[in-house]
């Protein structure tokens, strides 16, 4: 039975955050989201969204996924590949990055939650699964403008989740009190927690090597995003001068971004964000990307539609429990002895919650 998409509808929400939270480089207070429903002729529908800090430049999202979405009504969802390819086509001159591949994942994300329902399967079966739950770890807390009773208390309340691993901000100016914020954590949750240190591309090369060794004591997993996105040769670098791994990528756009981070040697664990990657369509093609240079992946925030590449993805390595957009759905992520399920509902196994939505509207 052929199915068509009748149309695109969007909604602007604000999140606020309970506090002010910082890392090196973002001051945050929101999160603005542009939400997506992609509807069919079978009467089933496709929902994804995508989000700017604090709101900002949200309006743009929203123009972009206005223009595009012409490329997608009318059309079948199942042929979601063939739709991606004209609208990558079509961006061209507008650019591969930022804005239009923002929007374009947006859109592919939905379709592929469209696909799902309509195929009565959950994505990561309808994918290829590997696996129904996935190692994760707490990345909602111990913000770097969090002092020692806050971090304590996040610390706590992480392990009384479920969480086995956490993930902590450093990359301030001031390498003691990094050290000293990591040695506070570390002794709070003990030696069977797996810790995560997130630099937020604050650092210089030499900063990066200084803190790297400076944490070892600690049992860091991996340091993240240490220097300048962009610094390739300085993400190797570091990698080649510390022990601990190397994460970042969530900044790189599309496989093509991703690539070339892989060939520079650039990371331990590569991290793809769904914003920015491309969707689910190009975060499959990641993930293979990956596994060919026998490198790990770790999807970056949008924890409950990257559940589908979790189950699906034989290098995924984990997911990022970011708990902002709980409230925008029906259903709960659930955290046991460190692992998140991976739904078996239709789709993504998430749909919009529109009472609470109403209560978030711009």
């Amino acid at each position: 039975m052929s199915a068509n998409i009748t149309a695109i509808k969007r909604q602007k929400v604000t999140i606020p955050f309970s506090r002010p939270i910082k890392t090196a480089i973002h001051d945050m207070r929101s999160v603005g989201c542009l939400l997506i429903t992609v509807e069919s002729d079978q009467g089933v529908v496709g929902e994804s969204y995508l989000f700017t800090l604090n709101g900002v430049r949200l309006n743009a999202f929203d123009e972009m996924v206005k223009g595009l979405s012409t490329f997608f009504i009318g059309e079948d969802p199942r042929y979601i590949e063939r739709i991606w390819q004209r609208v990558w086509t079509e961006v061209n001159p507008t650019g591969h990055k930022g804005v239009t591949i923002a929007a374009l994942s947006a859109l592919d994300t939905a379709c592929w939650d469209l696909n799902g329902k309509l195929a009565s399967l959950p994505l990561h079966q309808l994918f290829g699964a590997c696996r129904d739950d996935i190692d994760t770890y707490a990345s909602g807390g111990l913000w770097l403008i969090d002092e020692e009773k806050q971090l304590q208390q996040d610390a706590k309340d992480f392990i009384a989740q479920g969480f086995r691993a956490m993930k902590i901000r450093v990359g301030s100016q001031d390498m003691q009190r990094d050290i000293k914020r990591v040695a506070m954590v570390r002794e709070t949750v003990g030696d069977d927690i797996t810790l995560l240190a997130d630099c937020n591309q604050a650092l210089s090369v030499k900063q990066a090597i200084r803190l790297g060794k400076a944490l070892a004591p600690y049992e860091i997993a991996w340091l993240e995003e240490p220097v300048d996105a962009d610094d390739l040769e300085g993400h190797a670098e570091v990698r080649r001068s510390l022990d601990m791994d190397i994460a970042s990528g969530e900044t790189e756009y599309t496989r093509f971004g991703m690539q070339a981070m892989l060939q520079k040697r650039a990371c331990d664990v590569l991290m793809p964000d769904l914003q920015r990657i491309g969707g689910l369509s190009e975060m499959r093609k990641t993930a293979a990307l990956a596994s060919a240079y026998h490198v790990p992946i770790s999807t970056h925030i949008f924890t409950e539609h990257s559940l589908a590449i979790a189950g699906s993805a034989p290098n995924c390595r984990s997911v990022e429990h970011m708990p902002w957009f709980e409230s925008l759905f029906n259903e709960e992520m659930i955290v046991r002895e460190g692992k998140l399920t991976i739904p078996h509902r239709p789709g993504c196994g998430f749909t919009f919650n529109h009472r609470a939505i109403a209560k978030m509207k711009v």
